[in-house]
């Protein structure tokens, strides 16, 4: 069954080299059940090591069932551990936060028989622990844990158990009841390979191997049962072939409960891991709704400036070191805002005039900003009345006393009462209100909605005694033409006006346009820097992740090298802690989600703040979130894939 020729294993502790064996060959037949015994550093154990595919020799040949084993990679070893070898460990090496029936089911796990997980449940009731299969290792005694390791051993049916001191952690009694359980299964036909330095239980076996310095110095054989060897060597063939190698394994669902497990048996790390991303994620979701919210906010507002519109203002002009102030040069007229308006790049022109007065209804009375514009503001300026009618050509051209409030003015007034038909007075002059402008919002220090509108021409002469305009609002047919636009205005006025080339600075034209896309490229800088400010908490998150995830492979070593004795090949130890990263920063990122929400709601409820939130953010967040799980949980994920097994267990 197994056959090894002239093996010799050295291994280097710091400048020194150990011989641990020295040309050691050995046979062993079917049904076997061999004792190998010696003293501490004899290489006892690392010959059991190498007869159990855990480890490698440096030089000399393994035979399995004739077959030359030596050149196998640890994937197909890890096969081979998982399909022919159980391993029984003096420490156990049990996980210990699932139950004794898991435990057992965990071979089962890697070598990808999810149909057979009953019979997890049949070995532990051969051991006799069917009353303890659903408590933890630590509310099992000793006994009944290294009863659990034979269940787990022998739960993929192994041909060869090896077992290295079983009953060294045992009181009489027990040892007496585990190489009873031993000798049981050697009658059932297992090939039992153990390790012990008590001659004592070296009694119980058919052979004893004694070892010293690296070599067999006595090779005593008790007895012989006779076994079907042609059986035997029929499966090993089979296992052997590469088909067979490449094995079933572990699929994405068996390692998605394995990191469930892991996350759920060690809460306080789980938490802590998915802090970060929580933070991370909340801070992104939080800092772009508020960051869209005030960009659509600011967006209504320059909506309400109108598109393609040049506003022409009088300038200051500055005489000496003495400013004129406004207007001080150019006053524009009626005959200006005509002659603009057939110009021909030009849509629509329209006068305005400015004021403050005193509008009264009944018993109330407020004090608001007077408009006095033309027939074409609601175009212009996207102020088409909610309620109600704009004034005619034929109200400007009789100076009609008719008035659209804004919203501010009608709460202020009237309540939820409708002002159409009603009359109100003007700094002490009676007007109909015809209708109600559209809801604008507060643009910067000023309510948009504080505002009547009445004809310019009845503002100038009726109510706040103007003979000039104070700005005129241009439309522009194309965005293309704006600066053609601003020079066919600019040469008009000057001309209009006589002005010399020392007062051409007594009118300016501001493009609203310009204006516009300034403001939308603030904001979307600081939606982009909010953003940038959230993303680096999420990438210190991914950063305690994966300083966690490495603090775990070291706290888990010996259970990786568990995991790999009974048949784990490195993709699965990678795939396992791979799934659990992205596991904890995906359940991260979606509480993080929900609390960033939360925030941002709390922003828009209490602090009165604009917020929004999107798909988009959600998206990007979650998905980033798993990215981070990906990034930064792969390093660990390959250091805990190429963890040695031997070294592994033996990790203190």
């Amino acid at each position: 069954m197994i056959e090894l020729k002239n093996i010799s294993k050295k291994y280097q502790i710091g400048t020194a080299g150990v011989q641990a064996l020295k040309d050691v060959s050995l046979k062993i037949e079917p049904g076997e059940f061999v004792a190998i015994m010696g003293p501490s550093g004899s290489g006892k154990s690392t010959l059991l090591h190498i007869l159990g595919f855990l480890d490698r020799p440096d030089s000399g040949s393994y035979l399995l069932g004739g077959k030359d084993i030596t050149s196998y990679n640890d994937d197909e070893l890890a096969v081979l551990r998982n399909r022919i070898a159980g391993f029984v460990f003096q420490q156990f090496h049990l996980l210990s936060r699932v139950s004794a029936l898991t435990n057992a089911e965990l071979p089962l796990v890697y070598a990808g028989r999810h149909d057979l997980k009953s019979k997890a449940l049949e070995k532990i009731k051969q051991v006799g622990l069917a009353d303890r299969a659903e408590h933890q290792p630590n509310e099992l005694s000793g006994g009944e844990q290294q009863r659990v390791a034979i269940a787990r051993a022998l739960v993929n049916e192994p041909l060869i158990i090896f077992a290295d001191e079983p009953t060294g952690n045992l009181d009489t009694k027990t040892e007496n009841e585990i190489m009873a359980i031993l000798k049981e299964l050697n009658r059932q036909g297992k090939t039992i390979i153990m390790v012990t330095h008590e001659r004592e239980i070296g009694e119980h076996a058919q052979r004893v191997i004694n070892m010293r310095d690296g070599k067999i110095v006595s090779d005593e054989r008790l007895q012989k049962l006779p076994v079907n060897k042609t059986i035997t060597e029929g499966y090993i063939s089979s296992q052997l072939t590469k088909e067979s190698l490449r094995g079933a394994g572990a699929n994405f669902w068996d390692h998605l409960k394995q990191a469930v497990n892991s996350m759920v048996g060690h809460k306080m790390r789980s938490v802590l891991s998915m802090l970060g991303i929580l933070i991370g994620v909340a801070a992104v979701i939080a800092m772009l709704a508020l960051g869209s919210g005030a960009s659509e906010s600011i967006q209504k507002s320059l909506a309400s400036l109108g598109s393609n519109l040049l506003m022409i203002m009088p300038g200051g002009h500055q005489q000496g070191f003495v400013s004129l102030g406004a207007g001080a040069v150019t006053r524009f007229t009626i005959q200006d805002e005509e002659d603009v308006a057939k110009l021909p790049e030009v849509k629509n022109a329209t006068a305005n005039v400015r004021g403050r007065g005193q509008i009264v209804y009944q018993d109330k009375n407020w004090s608001t900003q007077i408009l006095g514009t033309g027939v074409n503001y609601p175009t212009m300026r996207a102020s088409v009345p909610a309620v109600g009618r704009f004034f005619t050509d034929e109200d400007v051209t009789v100076r009609q006393k008719v008035v659209l409030l804004g919203n501010t003015v009608v709460t202020q007034l009237f309540g939820d009462a409708s002002p159409i038909g009603a009359t109100i007075k003007i700094n002490r002059i009676y007007f109909t209100v015809i209708g109600v402008l559209p809801t604008k919002g507060a643009g910067g220090f000023q309510d948009q909605d504080d505002i009547v509108v009445i004809p310019y021409t009845t503002a100038m002469y009726r109510v706040l005694g103007k003979e000039y305009i104070d700005y005129i609002d241009a439309e522009i047919k194309d965005a293309s033409l704006m600066d053609q636009a601003q020079d066919s205005i600019k040469g008009l006025i000057i001309q209009r006006h006589h002005l010399g080339k020392d007062s051409e600075d007594s009118f300016q034209i501001r493009n609203m346009n310009d204006i516009q896309q300034t403001v939308a490229s603030t904001t979307k800088t600081m939606s982009m820097l909010l953003g940038s400010i959230a993303a680096i908490s999420l990438l210190v998150g991914g950063i305690g992740i994966m300083n966690i995830m490495l603090v775990s492979v070291r706290e888990r070593t010996r259970e990786i090298g568990l995991r790999k004795a009974i048949g784990a090949r490195g993709k699965d130890i990678l795939m396992q802690f791979l799934i659990e990263a992205v596991v904890m920063t995906f359940s991260g990122g979606i509480i993080g989600v929900l609390v960033g929400a939360g925030i941002a709601l709390g922003f828009s409820f209490f602090a009165g703040w604009a917020t929004k939130l999107s798909s988009f953010s959600i998206i990007l967040a979650c998905g980033f979130s798993i990215l981070v799980g990906v990034g930064f949980g792969l390093w660990p994920a390959k250091q805990a894939a190429k963890l040695d097994p031997i070294e592994a267990l033996r990790y203190e």
